[in-house]
């Protein structure tokens, strides 16, 4: 199984990203993303830039468990996992889940799974810039709510 997880500032390409994933295994018969965008808005405010900041070494280290996990709980083919740290501004993408599996159920549980962990287990923090200031982003429930059903 080919897993590959990155953190990393530059942007990245779903397309080439999902080719990487697929090269060389004809027993893929499904992959499913999910490729979360920053928004320009978040609680009804105007957000100009977003500064994601991690633990390197933890947040790998926290990353490839999640992906572990998945790999127990499901047949998979493959897992990639990228997610960007440093300046953002809206329209730019933020992190990528890819799970390639033989059939599409798996595909779809194993990458819901991961990106509900990353969510909530995963090391980053997040600052957003508005016209009022700097603020880090507080945890939703959602995000815990959404671990919560695994």
């Amino acid at each position: 199984m080919q897993t590959y997880i990155a953190i990393q500032t530059e942007t990245f390409d779903p397309a080439i990203e999902e080719k990487a994933l697929r090269k060389d295994n004809a027993s893929i018969g499904a992959v499913v993303s999910f490729l979360g965008l920053m928004r320009d808005i978040n609680e009804e405010d105007q957000v100009s830039t977003m500064t994601l900041e991690h633990y390197p070494g933890m947040t790998e280290k926290a990353l490839a468990a999640i992906v572990e996990e998945a790999q127990q709980r499901w047949e998979l083919e493959g897992i990639r996992v990228i997610h960007r740290v440093g300046e953002l501004l809206p329209e730019d993408p933020i992190v990528l889940v890819m799970v390639a599996s033989r059939h599409r159920g798996e595909a779809f549980r194993a990458c819901e799974f991961v990106i509900d962990y990353l969510k909530t287990r995963a090391p980053f923090w997040k600052k957003e810039t508005t016209a009022d200031g700097e603020r880090w982003v507080e945890a939703r429930h959602s995000d815990r709510d959404a671990e919560a059903k695994w």
